[in-house]
């Protein structure tokens, strides 16, 4: 559970086994060498804790500026003042008066105020109609700007359960024989690779035989009677060790391993005395989502690298990663190792989202620039994560970053027509034009154009709400 590995791994007597380890057959003694905060999930909370404490806020180039907006507009409607008051047309006070107020008027900093807030509440909104939930403003400024995902594999780009994936008879057996023979000698295994052939011959409504003699062989397969007839189902080391010969099917065994499935051998002897006949393959296999391929592309149709991390082994996760179209495969990694390897991304200097659904995932989460959890994962994960996705679909990822360009680019917009405004009409307003044509702003439609400008932004931004992220 907590590397992360999608298929079984065994253990000896000796060997190490972390907190939250699920024991899928028989039962074991093991001595407790590290207690309280020297735990691994201790450690995974510690640098959970440590990573969301370093993040540095993202500053505002409305906030800044709205920080000498109101002074400098004071200034100028003093300058305003006094000018009009000493070179202006009789009555000058009424003119100093009239342009003062409507300099304070045309100057309201209401638009710079909405131009942000407005665009990051719709796309808020936005994003929990499309199942993407946003812990808050920042994470959806800081979503633009990635250039580099990481995905975990298990249960991520991949369904997180065995499935059996090719079923290859001999001796002129039916697949669908094969596979009843397999489950009803693994109906009494608690291995999960066992119940991932049970519930594919459930799938299929087969019948299932009554076993004698089940024997189960840890780190090598079972063994049992059916019918009076011995069976043996595992791997190689046990059919070498029945005297099964399956080097006829070697090659075929190995493309399949090569391409990261388990593959089980199942062979029968009909008498005792007699030597067994393998009568046939079953391979098993972590399942890529349906959805994995298409949400990968389209993130690489938006120029960002795809980077797949996972605690699997090295030809696991090299067969996954091919067949999804991946091209940086981190495997072999543990949970501490998943937050240094984003860290060392980083380091690169990439904009880096994180997305997983594991405890193991959480330090990492916390450690991107963007945690993005499943909705589907474990509680660990969804609290480290900057954004939630409410489905398993992971399209979801690439409506997210797209959901945040389009909110910047609104923002932006909405910044360029505030500021614009305030650039054009406060010298109008501190009578610019009279010189020229004898106008002034009448502090009356000071206040329409004040009050136009703040319903653009905010009719600008309710816009987004009609842009299609997906």
């Amino acid at each position: 559970m907590v590397t992360g590995e999608s298929m079984p791994v065994d253990k000896v007597a000796g060997d190490t086994v972390v907190g939250a380890t699920m024991n899928k057959t028989g039962t074991f003694t093991f001595k407790a060498t590290k207690v309280g905060g020297e735990t691994m999930l201790a450690q995974i909370i510690k640098l959970v804790q440590e990573a969301q404490g370093s993040k540095a806020p993202i500053q505002r180039l409305a906030d800044l500026v709205s920080s000498y907006f109101v002074p400098v507009v004071i200034m100028l409607a003093f300058a305003t003042f006094a000018v009009w008051y000493i070179f202006g047309p009789a009555p000058s006070l009424l003119y100093a008066l009239l342009n003062t107020v409507a300099v304070l008027i045309i100057a309201c900093p209401c638009a710079m105020g909405l131009a942000t807030p407005t665009a990051i509440m719709v796309g808020i909104g936005k994003g929990a109609e499309h199942g993407i939930l946003i812990k808050d403003a920042e994470s959806l400024e800081t979503a633009h700007k990635i250039n580099t995902i990481i995905f975990d594999k298990t249960g991520t780009l991949t369904k997180g359960q065995p499935e059996v994936t090719d079923i290859i008879s001999f001796d002129g057996r039916a697949q669908d024989e094969v596979l009843s023979l397999a489950a009803s000698i693994e109906k009494g295994s608690e291995h999960s690779l066992a119940e991932a052939i049970v519930k594919a011959a459930e799938a299929k409504h087969l019948s299932l035989s009554a076993v004698e003699k089940f024997k189960a062989i840890p780190g090598r397969g079972v063994e049992g009677t059916i019918d009076g007839k011995r069976i043996v189902f595992g791997n190689k080391r046990l059919m070498n060790k029945e005297g099964v010969d399956v080097s006829s099917e070697g090659d075929r065994i190995g493309e399949m391993e090569s391409s990261g499935k388990t593959v089980m051998m199942i062979a029968l002897r009909q008498a005792h005395g007699e030597a067994f006949k393998l009568v046939g393959l079953i391979a098993v296999a972590d399942i890529v989502k349906e959805s994995a391929k298409e949400g990968l592309c389209a993130l690489q149709k938006l120029g960002i690298e795809v980077v797949m991390i996972t605690g699997d082994n090295q030809r696991t996760a090299s067969a996954i990663g091919q067949k999804l179209g991946i091209s940086r495969v981190l495997a072999e990694v543990l949970p501490d190792q998943k937050e240094a390897e984003v860290r060392k991304i980083q380091a690169e200097g990439k904009v880096v989202a994180m997305v997983g659904d594991g405890i193991n995932d959480a330090p990492a989460l916390a450690a991107a620039d963007v945690g993005i959890a499943m909705g589907t994962g474990t509680d660990v994960a969804i609290e480290a994560a900057d954004i939630t996705l409410i489905s398993k679909d992971l399209r979801s990822v690439a409506a997210a970053v797209v959901l945040s360009k389009k909110t910047m680019r609104t923002i932006r917009l909405n910044l360029f027509w505030a500021f614009g405004y305030n650039v054009i009409l406060i010298p109008v307003a501190m009578g610019a034009l009279y010189p020229f044509f004898h106008l002034l702003l009448n502090p009356i439609f000071a206040s329409v154009a004040m009050a136009t400008s703040s319903v653009s932004v905010v009719t600008n931004s309710l816009l987004l709400k009609r842009k299609k992220i997906s």
